[in-house]
């Protein structure tokens, strides 16, 4: 078995952990609050994953460069995705130009129905980088053919 680890690039970052077996893992949220502090954590949030294969991130800059340098470091499969292109699956054209305001809402929503169907531990609270961060798991899932189709909830 093995595992691919989403991330929402910031220095307030959002973590999602899918299995190949299709399933959501675990999600969660961390602000570093500085990008030094986020830097020296990434070998230890990579460790907490033993059978990390791939990294898909969210995101650019040296942020993200931090997040692939290491990946690259362990030999893991990086992928890059920009929000359009993930959102492409999941929102409808007219969603994707919303406020941010508005996206927000939407993907908390659409993050709590991939939650239910990649069976995940439920959420007492969820923050929107935590739910950017299960939606690209889920992009990066189908991407490497780990999920072969969606379920109509969540394809708007």
């Amino acid at each position: 078995m093995t595992a691919l680890l989403a991330v929402d690039v910031g220095v307030r970052t959002g973590f999602a952990c899918w299995g190949d077996d299709g399933r959501l893992r675990w999600y969660r949220s961390r602000n570093f609050g500085a990008l030094p502090r986020l830097r020296r954590a990434i070998p230890a949030l990579l460790d907490e994953v033993p059978d990390l294969a791939r990294v898909v991130l969210e995101g650019g800059g040296p942020i993200a460069d931090a997040w692939t340098h290491e990946a690259d470091r362990r030999a893991l499969t990086v992928q890059r995705v920009s929000a359009e292109d993930w959102r492409s699956v999941f929102l409808l054209p007219r969603e994707h130009g919303g406020r941010t305001a508005q996206l927000k809402t939407i993907s908390d929503r659409l993050a709590r129905r991939a939650i239910a169907f990649g069976e995940g531990p439920r959420p007492t609270s969820l923050r929107h980088d935590a739910a950017e961060a299960i939606l690209v798991g889920l992009w990066g899932a189908l991407s490497a053919g780990w999920i072969r189709r969606l379920p109509p909830d969540l394809l708007r």
